[in-house]
């Protein structure tokens, strides 16, 4: 595993440090910051978000969202990844808005969900894998294009998002993986993979190494809800970074649970490839829209009972592990 950069927060960072010979940044909507510059990070939320297989849980009101993004930012949490993709209601000038008026950093992704966010009739199904790559690489290199309208500034993304069903990878997944993997060929920055239900974890790694993006630029988004630490410390042991963002759902386990699974892939080995987020996606867990728990909810909530827990942990899956994986050197 790669050694682990230098802890260090955002708002305690001095506007005088000396400049720095990696050529690594970190792509936010706002532009590139130092790896070591970006802070806590909560590494998956959604900001707006619009899908059929979520009726009635839109997140499609501006300033319900920009509050619920204030409301991060004023519980301790200096950058989030944004992990919508394209077609499901993706806006990045609303995201370069909400980085401005917050100070909240956000890191944008580009790519495409699993199959059953896309109707039929969906113009993303009709691009084949030359066509989804040049899209992908186009949203890093230059500017994402908005679902809406059109943008007034250059937003780029930071991340490749990608996702697959439950132990299941359709013709449609297989040609997004493949395309993802070219794009972060040619651009470098790291894949994020929706797995459903935390299944078929190393089915997914695997194609995305065969294809070229090794296990150390993977994030496999959802591990947590296969809370198994023997699978997760061997996955961390190849490489591949294991979200975990399913705290707040006890109609499926407790918190501690999630927290139990993650201290023990600690103690296994793991510590370098762990990572915390939220994955609030439905307007009835936003406060702003009168839900609950919030976005709030991991650092005000879960991230208390870590540092009870487990306090050597929490710079490094909050500070150093998300600034690892999100580092890149611009192509």
């Amino acid at each position: 595993m790669s050694d682990p950069a230098p802890a260090s927060t955002a708002r305690d960072a001095g506007a005088g440090a000396a400049p720095r010979a990696d050529p690594r940044v970190v792509r936010t909507v706002l532009g590139d910051r130092r790896p070591d510059l970006l802070g806590r990070t909560d590494y998956h939320e959604h900001l707006r978000h619009v899908s059929p297989l979520l009726p009635g849980e839109e997140l499609d009101d501006p300033d319900r969202s920009e509050q619920e993004a204030a409301s991060l930012s004023g519980a301790g949490v200096d950058a989030i990844v944004d992990l919508t993709p394209i077609g499901l209601g993706r806006d990045p000038a609303f995201l370069r808005a909400v980085s401005e008026r917050t100070g909240l950093g956000i890191v944008m992704a580009t790519g495409v969900h699993r199959e059953a966010h896309y109707p039929q009739d969906h113009p993303v199904r009709a691009l084949d894998e030359r066509r989804l790559q040049q899209r992908f690489v186009r949203d890093v290199r230059e500017s994402a294009i908005a679902d809406a309208e059109p943008l007034a500034e250059p937003v780029r993304a930071g991340i490749l998002k990608v996702g697959i069903g439950y132990w299941s990878i359709s013709a449609f997944e297989a040609r997004v993986l493949d395309a993802a993997a070219a794009a972060h060929a040619a651009t470098g920055v790291p894949v994020a993979c929706h797995l459903e239900l935390g299944s078929a974890a190393w089915e997914a790694s695997d194609r995305l190494a065969r294809a070229g993006v090794a296990r150390d630029r993977q994030v496999l988004a959802h591990c947590d809800r296969n809370p198994d630490p023997g699978l997760h410390a061997e996955l961390a042991a190849a490489g591949c970074y294991l979200g975990y963002d399913g705290v707040a759902r006890p109609k499926h386990w407790p918190d501690s649970t999630v927290l139990d699974c993650l201290v023990e892939v600690a103690a296994r080995g793991g510590a370098d490839r762990l990572l915390l987020g939220g994955d609030v996606a439905r307007r009835s867990s936003y406060v702003s829209y009168g839900g609950m728990p919030g976005l709030a909810y991991l650092p005000e909530r879960f991230l208390p009972r870590l540092r009870e827990r487990a306090p050597e942990l929490e710079t490094r899956i909050m500070c150093d592990n998300p600034a690892r994986l999100l580092a890149f050197a611009p192509r």
